[in-house]
């Protein structure tokens, strides 16, 4: 089917069913990599939770993990800490609490939880945007500076996808100075083996799926449908070249039909490209679909992590079956939890879940005999690699 030219006033909705008409001709449909997707399978029924064990509350190093440490990383976190000042004036607020990720190239890994539990803020110390705390930032194995000059040229390798493609780009300007800035910003070097700014540009658009590039480089936003938007968004990171995209939220505001499109193009920029990307989602369906791996956040800390077959199909930590309960998919009932996300800056003693834990409420945890745990004793961070959950349960 052919849509409408992206110039005409009927591609400013982003919201009506024709607006995904109005994608590029040559943009995938939702429907062309549906052998991509995955079906979801149910985890195991209700929250029974593993046998009572006396092992310490650290996890143990496994063969996973030794076999990960082996591979490596284009960018990592270590015992990584971000924290601001609370907004009522009770200390400090623990956005990020000592978290360890690694991401390696060719992968992508998916970064889920609601909203508030710290996995934007996680997104932001990755790309410099927030200074940490304490804790490192590795970018191929060294630490990242944070002088002016070296957070550029760190940049240069790892670029921010914004979760609103019409905030992010500015409605005064076409889409070839939106993708042209970090040109720019960066100079000559940029143009890797372009002869010029403008075949660099025409090259990102291109792999951005807008194609012929030449068909939209004097368009402003208003005059590009949702999914173009994003694809310009996109584009104005690709065209540095980038090792890692962190994308925050990259299609929740996209028709559904449309998000099926940007998957598809991160997916091929993997295969193609060699590109590692972290993907911050509260979307467990999104990340059943394009990750290879998984990292559950619950109040600034990673509650459990594994390969994405290893999480939803078979969830060690109440939180992450909670999560995945609401998932038309999987088959189970929904599982409500209690109560709202604790205020980061007074963070519940012992378990940072225990005051919505489901294993708790209905007396499981009691049965088990680690009740007292977990009203008294914190899990562990999780290590980076490997298959863990930070629930007393799950030990």
């Amino acid at each position: 089917m052919t849509g409408p030219d992206p110039a005409s006033p009927g591609t400013e909705e982003t919201l009506e069913p024709q607006v995904t008409a109005a994608e590029s001709a040559d943009a995938p449909s939702d429907g062309q990599h549906s052998d991509d997707r995955r079906e979801i399978v149910a985890p195991r029924s209700g929250t029974e939770p593993a046998a009572e064990t006396t092992a310490d509350p650290s996890p143990e190093p496994t063969a996973a993990d030794d076999a990960a440490a082996e591979r490596p990383s284009v960018l990592s976190v270590r015992d990584l800490h971000v924290s601001f000042r609370s907004r009522y004036g009770r200390g400090r607020a623990l956005a990020v609490d000592g978290v360890d990720l690694d991401i390696a190239p060719g992968e992508i890994v998916a970064l889920v939880g609601e909203s508030g539990c710290g996995k934007s803020t996680l997104a932001r110390a990755l790309t410099g945007l927030v200074k940490p705390t304490s804790g490192q930032v590795l970018h191929d194995g060294a630490p990242v500076s944070y002088t002016s000059r070296a957070l550029k040229a760190y940049r240069r390798g790892v670029q921010l996808v914004l979760q609103d493609p019409t905030g992010a780009l500015n409605p005064r300007r076409t889409v070839y100075e939106a993708v042209a800035e970090g040109l720019r910003i960066h100079g000559k070097s940029a143009l890797g083996a372009f002869p010029d700014e403008k075949s660099k540009v025409a090259d990102a658009l291109s792999r951005a799926g807008l194609r012929p590039p030449e068909r939209f480089v004097n368009l402003r936003p208003h005059q590009l449908s949702g999914g173009q938007r994003q694809r310009v968004v996109i584009a104005g990171a690709l065209v540095l070249d980038p090792e890692v995209l962190v994308a925050d939220e990259p299609v929740a505001s996209l028709d559904a039909s449309v998000r099926g499109e940007i998957l598809r193009l991160l997916l091929d920029l993997r295969t193609t490209a060699g590109l590692s990307a972290l993907v911050v989602t509260h979307d467990l369906g999104l990340a059943w679909n394009i990750a290879d791996r998984v990292a559950v956040m619950y109040l600034g800390r990673v509650v459990e992590t594994g390969t994405v077959e290893e999480v939803l199909t078979d969830p060690q930590h109440p939180y992450t079956k909670a999560l995945l309960s609401v998932v038309a998919e999987s088959g189970t009932e929904a599982v409500i939890l209690s109560g709202e996300t604790p205020d980061s800056a007074a963070i519940p003693s012992g378990c940072r879940f225990h005051p919505r834990c489901p294993l708790l409420a209905s007396g499981e945890a009691e049965r088990l005999g680690i009740a007292h745990r977990c009203l008294t004793e914190d899990p562990a961070p999780l290590p980076a690699g490997g298959r863990h959950a930070a629930c007393h349960a799950a030990a």
